[in-house]
């Protein structure tokens, strides 16, 4: 592989800024290539990167110059690209979630496994300074032993801001499925995995209208529950309470709160990699800011793909990982299977709580 690990990137539309902002600072990592089904789309990305070229899927899966294949592709599409860049003997690195279903994400893993190569997955801000804070005061006992938590995102839906908005609303999309890997995979590095859900759901509109860009004023139809209640319990024995939702104009709700025997602690928007961490204990019962502790500072969306890179170096377990990921699907389809069946369910899958990230800049 050389000094650093090579990035072949296969899809060029909107997450890939975030991508290009965070890894040519990163090191152990460099793109070379980038492919896209809209072949001037990845162009323009090669022609702004020094070093880096554009070619179709197929070349990139199996390209020399390329050592893991950064998938960006929509959801639709990740096990397939997934699978086709294993064959290759590559590495992959895909946005979440992993798949559309566990048998998909499952069938992505055994084939790494097979091959002898990593899988990693989004979401990485996990990784940064605000949810590993978190993680660090209920890991040093800070509100005793931890008892619940909860976890809510609340927003009236992306198709007021976003130009074509139809993923969101199709099979894979939805509040669950879009922004509950960042709620799930905060969870699971905070309390471990989970063991049982139950849950409801519900779809009260049948069409969404587009608000911006060319498509303004088009009616998308949902095919997807776009509120999403569910009750977690985790390995741990403690219960986290989780609402996704697509259907709320406003609210005054947190993002997560974690509850203790002794105190509670307030994390951060789990989309992000910072933000204040806040902790109210028994022995100090006031809200006060909690100074940064862990994580990586300044990071950015990317910076899984550099904590794999390092992985292979040092023959360590990568934290953005497929299992993690797997998981995290499996605990959504779960929650959606109560809500159908009215009765709990057992999420079948496990995985181990990522390690803790020191405090590190980037």
């Amino acid at each position: 592989m050389g000094d650093a690990l090579r990035i072949g990137v296969i899809g060029a539309g909107n997450i890939i800024g975030q991508y290009l902002d965070t890894l040519p600072r990163l090191p152990g990592v460099r793109i070379t290539a980038v492919a896209d089904l809209d072949p001037a789309r990845a162009a323009a990305v090669a022609d702004a990167h020094d070093g880096v070229r554009a070619t179709d899927p197929a070349d990139l899966c199996t390209a020399e110059d390329v050592d893991l294949v950064l998938n960006l592709t929509v959801p639709a599409a990740h096990a397939d690209v997934a699978l086709a860049a294993i064959a290759g003997g590559k590495h992959v690195y895909t946005e979440k979630p992993l798949a559309l279903t566990t048998g998909a994400a499952r069938e992505v893993l055994d084939a790494a496994a097979r091959a002898g190569v990593r899988v990693g997955c989004a979401p990485d801000t996990v990784l940064g300074t605000g949810t590993q804070t978190a993680r660090r005061c209920v890991d040093d006992g800070r509100i005793g032993r931890p008892v619940a938590a909860t976890a809510f995102l609340t927003s009236s839906g992306p198709e007021r801001w976003h130009p074509s908005p139809e993923f969101f609303y199709r099979t894979g999309g939805g509040p669950l499925f879009d922004m509950g890997p960042y709620y799930l995979t905060a969870l699971v590095t905070l309390l471990g995995p989970v063991a049982r859900v139950s849950g409801m759901a519900a779809t009260p509109r049948a069409t969404r209208v587009v608000g911006s860009g060319p498509l303004q004023g088009t009616e998308v139809p949902v095919e997807v529950a776009t509120h999403v209640t569910g009750l977690l319990e985790h390995e741990s024995g403690a219960l986290s309470t989780l609402v996704m939702s697509f259907d709320v104009w406003a609210a005054q709700l947190p993002r997560i709160e974690v509850y203790g025997t002794e105190g509670s602690v307030s994390v951060p928007d789990p989309n992000g990699f910072g933000g204040e961490v806040r902790l109210f204990t028994s022995v100090s019962p006031q809200w006060t800011d909690v100074a940064v502790s862990s994580g990586h500072r300044d990071a950015g969306r990317g910076i899984g793909v550099a904590d794999l890179a390092g992985a292979l170096v040092d023959g360590g377990t990568h934290r953005a990982s497929g299992e993690l990921a797997h998981h995290v699907l499996d605990v959504m389809e779960s929650l959606l299977r109560a809500a159908d069946s009215g009765r709990a369910e057992e999420v079948t899958s496990t995985c181990p709580r990522p390690a803790p990230v020191p405090l590190s800049s980037d």
